[in-house]
């Protein structure tokens, strides 16, 4: 079966290109603008965390991404299609299976329905309301290890290293984990809740204030989850560089 969304997307470029020429303005896809924000960085490494199934590094590899990511997926059943997908590419790594945290050790994570809310929170009705097949059916335990423990061990001779991380929640214990390697990073794309959908979660305005502090500039917004009822955003992927 075709990719669908990268279909879509290429089309929307084709369809920018070809306004372009004469005359009118069609503004760039998400994708793209991340594209440009991280050649324009000269990011060569990409930590991949919350990796899923492999949606985030497929999509970027077909665009253009011509640098190295390392994807980390705690699931079972995600890490085995992460796996096989992986294979595709020379220059994607994936991880040993486990989460990343705030320290080392095991964790137990809630599985979603439609697998990518899975989270290591507990989730709230806000979530489930706005997308009926993220409520949990299962739990599995899995490893889980603070960034900083592993992190050098899958550099090579990169020099700009960009972390990603869509963890449904657990952003915070992720930074936590995070401190020293976050110093090494060019660039950070961290998934936040604008409103509380994971029980203990930070919300934006923490994340924000606590990133800035550590020397990056926000780079850019984009909408990644909506009640498609309410048309309200509740969450948002931030893009932050180095200043």
């Amino acid at each position: 079966m075709p990719d669908l969304k990268l279909l879509k997307i290429k089309s929307e470029i084709l369809t920018r290109k070809i306004g372009n020429k004469f005359g009118v303005d069609v503004k760039m896809t998400d994708e793209e603008v991340l594209l440009k924000q991280l050649q324009y960085n000269n990011i060569d490494l990409i930590f991949d965390i919350g990796a899923n199934t492999g949606q985030f590094a497929t999509m970027i590899f077909k665009l253009g991404y011509n640098g190295r990511i390392v994807s980390f997926e705690p699931l079972t059943s995600a890490y085995e299609i992460l796996n096989n997908r992986g294979k595709k590419f020379s220059n994607w790594t994936i991880a040993e299976k486990c989460a990343l945290g705030e320290e080392n050790g095991e964790i137990e994570i809630n599985i979603s329905k439609n697998s990518i809310s899975s989270s290591a929170m507990n989730i709230l009705n806000e979530h489930v309301t706005a997308a009926p097949d993220s409520k949990f059916i299962g739990s599995e335990k899995v490893k889980v290890y603070k960034l900083d423990s592993i992190f050098d061990k899958y550099i090579l001779d990169e020099k700009n290293i960009f972390i990603k991380i869509d963890t449904q929640g657990f952003e915070e214990k992720i930074l936590n984990g995070a401190n020293e390697s976050i110093k090494k990073a060019k660039g950070l794309l961290v998934e936040t809740s604008l409103v509380p959908l994971y029980e203990g979660q930070a919300l934006f305005p923490k994340i924000y204030d606590r990133i800035t502090k550590q020397g990056f500039e926000l780079y850019g917004v984009q909408s990644a989850f909506v009640n498609k009822e309410t048309g309200r955003v509740l969450q948002i992927d931030v893009v932050f560089f180095r200043g």
